[in-house]
């Protein structure tokens, strides 16, 4: 694993219960400007591996990332569970929830 990826996954495992980070944020954290990309695909290679709180990982608008049918419902139910407010077109207060 390399620094930046070890740094990413520590990054989102340190978003606490009931708050969440955005896919650019943690990218620039660990050292990557424009790394959102970076960021997803770290989530979607080592989520499971490393036991990582996917469902914090929004968009930096508060929205959503997966599709309807990809995961969406689950990630929606998983935040509300942690008391994080979604609208019900999926989006989060980034000012109240997010780091």
């Amino acid at each position: 694993m390399t620094e930046i990826t070890l740094r990413i996954v520590e990054l989102i495992k340190g978003i606490p219960e009931g708050k969440v980070s955005s896919y650019g944020s943690i990218a620039l954290k660990a050292g990557l400007r424009n790394g959102g990309r970076q960021t997803a695909r770290v989530l979607h290679s080592l989520s499971e591996k490393h036991a990582l709180p996917w469902h914090r990982v929004i968009r930096s608008d508060g929205s959503i990332a997966l599709e309807e049918g990809a995961g969406r419902e689950l990630q929606i139910e998983l935040l509300r569970v942690e008391g994080v407010e979604v609208s019900p077109d999926g989006k989060v207060d980034m000012r109240r929830f997010g780091l």
